[in-house]
């Protein structure tokens, strides 16, 4: 994941959607970095990730509800299926 995507900061509608945008250059850019390349793996791991968000959260000690979600959370969950398995 390229710093800049990993850096940025999502924090309403129109940033989630700059988000959005930089995933789709970051896999076009730089494809070897994802592990769920096609549309079925990527959706597949986007719903695995979204259960399992919460345990992330919990280990790196993130005081955030994934059960009450932002737009942040949203692209974690974006970000995380990017490479969960």
């Amino acid at each position: 994941m390229n710093d800049t995507l990993n850096n940025f900061k999502v924090t309403d509608r129109q940033s989630f959607i700059k988000f959005l945008d930089l995933l789709r250059k970051d896999l076009l850019d730089d494809p070897e970095n994802w592990e769920n390349k096609t549309l079925p793996d990527f959706l597949e791991a986007l719903g695995a990730y979204t259960e399992d968000v919460q345990g992330y959260y919990n280990n790196m000690k993130l005081d955030i509800n994934a059960d009450k979600p932002d737009w942040s959370t949203f692209a974690d969950i974006f970000k995380g299926a990017k490479v969960y398995e």
